[in-house]
């Protein structure tokens, strides 16, 4: 019996966080032959994979267990090549200056995206070609030697994880294990354009609230079928204004939207990022900027080149000004699905400026010139070098349960930032004005739901990572 895989992850698309278990056998070798392990070449690209003209990432082995199979977890080794996209990608713009990473132009942060952008480090592809080893003592000097290779399916993986209460799918097994193949993984067909039952990869409600200011963008998993974006601007009257914004994907020579040209099986082009959010809208859509002191909500829906819906539709109410003079601060982190989540803390926040310096004795004569002289200015205890920190202490409005639950995302994600506001910046200031890295201080969630707590409000509170260092002394 050759070598066979009797367990694979189930669905061709998968998170990567998640066990990425393969099981094989090869009965007839591990009976009657010793030193026995079974072999991984993994083949890790953005591309799709030819694993006859390939080179292996990496080569792994392992020995049989006591039910004479090898098992293998290859999750540890797979989320180490698949990471968050912080920058736009090629040819993504804003404020229609186009990404250019070979002549350092362009350069901006995904979340002020004007129309799309695909992503960079977030989707792999990945195939694995098993074999079975074992020690020949039939020659001399005896060799190891690989035998039956066998290779699996090619997988499309993503940064992406699972939690402990996500539905896992499982194929029913045979006992015998006559061909079949034993898997189990999580159905991420929701995350997948296709239907308009599908979603953005965001665990987030689809009814969002910015402000005409606010930046931000949604993931979307693609299956070569998105076609365009459609925006509807609507009045407090729930009157549409003007025609529907149409956000072409497709058909655009050199990657005019910062999409494609045609659908391609480049990774790059599984997933985008789409400029979800006012601000996005106002850095390249006139008739968004014509309509912006009527606008009250928008919808955003995606379609197919066949005008079907592929998505549902979400909706975005603008917020208005705080009557009490709140300032608005916005947060984006890294969610479940590796895209990025956003939500603006309008109510009171609180600004803490701590400060750490170094201190020295400094003595108040002139010793070392040709008079001696005190210097009122001088002496005492002086400080060398003072650096600050900042926390900023924020409040929810009242939010919903599914905004409660959602907020669960945000304690847990490793990636958090303040996301600042619509700028008249110059085109090639982004890298530097829009993204403050910050890090939760807030260590503890209780969920709240209506039942337990009639109304729902958080308070979450952020330092800035990056120090302030004053001038030295």
């Amino acid at each position: 019996m050759a070598t066979s895989i009797i367990q694979s992850p189930a669905y061709a698309t998968m998170p990567i966080g998640q066990d990425v278990i393969f099981t094989l056998r090869n009965n007839i070798i591990v009976s009657n032959e010793i030193k026995v392990k079974f072999v991984a070449n993994v083949y890790i690209s953005i591309n799709p994979i030819n694993i006859a003209n390939s080179t292996p990432t990496g080569t792994f082995k392992i020995t049989p267990n006591n039910a004479g199979v090898g098992i293998f977890d290859f999750r540890p080794i797979l989320e180490s090549f698949v990471n968050s996209d912080n920058l736009g990608g090629n040819g993504s713009k804003y404020k229609g200056t186009p990404t250019s990473f070979g002549s350092g132009t362009g350069v901006h942060p995904v979340h002020i995206t004007d129309k799309y952008s695909r992503n960079q480090f977030a989707v792999r592809y990945m195939a694995i070609e098993f074999s079975t080893q074992y020690l020949n003592t039939a020659v001399t000097p005896n060799v190891t030697i690989n035998v039956d290779p066998i290779n699996s399916s090619q997988f499309l993986i993503y940064n992406g994880y699972l939690t402990h209460s996500d539905p896992l799918t499982y194929n029913t097994p045979n006992i015998g294990f006559p061909g079949n193949n034993f898997s189990y993984g999580f159905d991420n067909s929701l995350f997948t354009t296709g239907t308009s039952n599908s979603k953005f990869l965001t665990n987030a409600s689809t009814t969002q609230y910015a402000t005409i200011n606010d930046y931000g963008t949604v993931g979307i998993l693609n299956t070569a079928n998105l076609s365009y974006i459609s925006v509807s601007l609507y009045d407090d009257t729930g009157s549409q204004l003007g025609s529907s914004i149409v956000v072409e994907a497709t058909g655009f020579s050199g990657f005019n939207n910062g999409a494609f040209f045609g659908w391609n099986s480049n990774g790059s082009e599984q997933l985008f990022y789409f400029g979800f959010y006012p601000a996005n809208l106002r850095n390249w859509s006139s008739a968004f900027q014509g309509f912006l002191p009527n606008i009250s909500y928008y919808t955003v829906t995606a379609f197919d080149l066949n005008d079907d819906v592929i998505t549902k539709t979400y909706r975005v109410n603008i917020l208005c000004p705080n009557l009490k003079g709140f300032k608005p601060i916005r947060l984006g982190w890294l969610n479940q699905w590796g895209a990025w989540d956003y939500y603006t803390f309008n109510m009171k926040s609180t600004r803490t400026i701590q400060t750490k310096g170094t201190t020295y004795q400094q003595q108040s004569k002139n010793w070392n010139a040709p008079l001696y002289r005190i210097d009122s200015f001088k002496g005492g205890k002086k400080t060398l070098r003072v650096n600050a920190t900042e926390k900023i202490k924020m409040n929810t409005d009242f939010v919903s349960e599914e905004e409660s639950a959602w907020f669960e995302e945000l304690i847990n994600s490793p990636e958090v930032y303040i996301i600042e506001g619509y700028q008249n910046d110059a085109l090639n200031s982004a890298l530097n004005n829009y993204v403050i890295p910050v890090r939760l201080t807030t260590s503890s969630f209780t969920e709240k739901t209506i039942a337990n707590d009639k109304v729902m409000q958080y308070t979450f509170e952020v330092e800035k990572t990056k120090t302030l260092r004053t001038q030295s002394v």
